[in-house]
């Protein structure tokens, strides 16, 4: 489960709102250890994920660096050819 919250700061174009929101709730799903909550938890759940999601909005907007950024293409390709190497 959710071992796979990839990198969002420095890419073009900038990480989307669905992106950080899906980082977030992969983030509350590792650290309440349930993929889906019950009945019960599911208010506490998702106030949870929007609290970490907006964190990350602003965490993103406030970061600088002086490296340029990355292409989501070329980043994706290096991802599939790792996997490939690995896998094959």
């Amino acid at each position: 489960m959710c071992r796979n919250i990839r990198q969002l700061h420095n890419f073009e174009p900038p990480a989307t709102s669905e992106e950080v929101h899906a980082a977030a709730l992969q983030y509350v799903r590792k650290v309440s250890g349930a993929a889906k909550p019950s009945q019960a938890n599911q208010a506490a759940f998702d106030r949870a994920v929007a609290e970490v999601a907006h964190a990350t909005q602003h965490l993103l907007a406030d970061l600088v660096t002086s490296a340029p950024p990355k292409d989501r293409e070329v980043e994706a390709a290096k991802a599939r050819a790792r996997s490939a190497a690995r896998y094959a």
